[in-house]
């Protein structure tokens, strides 16, 4: 019976997201903890001694907010803390101060672009954000490499964050993955997280059963849409080590049901990604397990006023300025998706087109405003800067191990270097060179060109002496070329450019070696 079965994956994801708060959730202490060295940020409170008495982060509850805000949630009118009460080693309270049944917000979504690049398709998904709530957050344990040891380092105890709850909506590994990194976007958009997986500013837990698919309509209700007993996977620090992990299960879960033995209650499971496994761990806990009750030492929190204020501060968001970038600068999509990716290179990119076109206005050649100028260019433009800031200024400063906030290169500079390469002063082998004087030394591309001698060489005499050497030294490729055969022409123009190094006007020197070649 269960062998045909057609089994489709219900997936749903808890996420908690480290704010980037001056200090801890609930007490004064630096909330740099994990640059310190270990037990140093901590007090009273935050270690849980008895008679210390907690005191809410605003900056924490804004922070939540304005994740609610971005995340499209209905902002609950009042929310007040619990108590989470269970035992860890790096739990130094012995409970947590967490939310349980008034969070801050609940019932938003996440519209997600989802590309598979393996079955080459893209479709959106809408997934449905159940609720947001704010918490402190554990100690963080270092286990000996004796395996018989375990150190704590209390640093990161009381540290504030966010645990944003979806429903189970997604459908597929790729779904999950792509939902967390445009999460880790936004995060960072919104500046109230660095939102890092590998550092643990982000963490995720992904839960996932399996149901039956019933193609019958009127049978899409009752056991074909209930769900089934869940398995949570922990320890998953990475996007890739998500979809790694749901792949995994979804299979290790289609063997269960097709042995007739499907998971008959919850499970939590660690992720070995050195196997490439999942492991089991404990039976999964519910709610009541956890003996919620209100926090009696902190007051309920009146949200409204606060989130009002709030929604005007909310800075344009990933995908918004993803298809602003398109439709307005004329980038592909695959383009935008990178550009938009961090923040500060966005911000370049937009002051690189805002100086760009007004060099554009100050050349004699050109006519028109800015506005006239981009409308009548706006797909030229947007080829040109896309592809010197991706492709050759990005290989650049990877090379050189820096990124958009250390680079030296300023927007006004970077778009006097393209204007160059528009007019053709500057060919793609001398642009390269100049670009990454630039990167390294900073400053003004035309003072470069003049100080290291890179103009481009486009006078028709001095080619013309340079061109007739090559020539002399080649005979049978000239040869070839009479003989019908075009690549030679490309090799004679290489010796030209390596003679040349690189600072011939190709155009011009390609015309005058037809001419001499007849």
């Amino acid at each position: 019976m269960f062998y045909f079965m057609t089994l489709e994956p219900v997936i749903g994801l808890e996420i908690h997201v480290q704010l980037k708060t001056k200090s801890k959730m609930f007490c004064a202490c630096d909330n740099a903890g994990e640059n310190a060295p270990p037990n140093t940020t901590v007090c009273s409170v935050c270690m849980g001694h008895p008679g210390t008495l907690p005191v809410i982060n605003r900056q924490a509850v804004e922070y939540g907010l304005f994740a609610a805000i971005a995340l499209n949630c209905r902002i609950l009118k009042s929310s007040k803390f619990d108590r989470k009460n269970y035992f860890y080693p790096d739990l130094p309270k012995g409970y947590q101060i967490s939310q349980y049944d008034e969070p801050i917000a609940e019932k938003g979504f996440l519209e997600i672009d989802v590309r598979d690049a393996k079955e080459n398709e893209r479709k959106s998904a809408r997934i449905h954000i159940a609720r947001i709530h704010l918490e402190d957050d554990a100690a963080k344990s270092f286990h000996g490499e004796n395996g018989k040891s375990t150190f704590v380092d209390f640093n990161r105890a009381g540290t504030p964050l966010i645990e944003i709850v979806t429903e189970p909506d997604f459908t597929s590994p790729l779904e999950a993955k792509t939902f967390l990194q445009e999460l880790r976007n936004i995060m960072r958009y919104l500046d109230i997280s660095n939102a890092d997986m590998e550092k643990g500013h982000l963490r995720c837990d992904a839960n996932i059963s399996l149901r039956e698919v019933i193609d019958d309509p009127e049978k899409e209700t009752g056991f074909a849409r209930q769900l089934n007993p869940k398995t949570e996977i922990k320890n998953l620090n990475s996007f890739k080590a998500v979809e790694r992990a749901l792949e995994y299960e979804i299979m290790r879960q289609k063997k269960l049901w097709q042995a007739g033995t499907p998971p008959a209650y919850g499970t939590t499971r660690g992720w070995n990604d050195a196997e490439g496994v999942t492991e089991e761990q404990r039976g999964k806990e519910e709610s009541h397990d956890y003996r919620y009750f209100p926090e009696p030492d902190l007051p309920p929190l009146e949200l409204h006023e606060i989130a009002d204020a709030l929604r005007e501060k909310i800075p344009e968001l990933p995908i918004a300025r993803r298809e602003r970038f398109v439709r307005e600068y004329c980038f592909s999509s695959a383009d935008a998706r990178i550009l938009t990716e961090d923040r500060y290179l966005a911000d370049f990119t937009e002051a690189v087109f805002s100086e760009l076109l007004e060099w554009l206005t100050s050349l004699p050649e050109t006519e028109g405003t800015p506005e006239e100028i981009l409308e009548k260019n706006r797909s030229k433009l947007g080829k040109l800067i896309s592809g010197w800031l991706l492709s050759k200024l990005s290989g650049i400063m990877a090379e050189q191990k820096i990124d958009i906030r250390t680079l030296k290169i300023t927007p006004e500079n970077f778009a006097e270097f393209l204007t160059l390469v528009y007019q053709n002063k500057i060919n793609s082998t001398m642009g390269l060179a100049l670009l990454r004087e630039m990167v390294i030394a900073g400053g003004d591309p035309s003072q470069i060109i003049e100080e290291k001698g890179l103009a481009q060489m486009s006078d028709a005499s001095e080619l013309e002496t340079i061109i007739d050497l090559v020539i002399s030294e080649n005979l049978k490729v000239v040869a070839d070329f009479k003989a019908g055969k075009q690549n030679a022409l490309q090799f004679l123009l290489g010796q030209i450019m390596k003679k040349t190094k690189g600072s011939a006007d190709l155009q011009i020197a390609q015309d005058l070696l037809k001419k001499k070649l007849g």
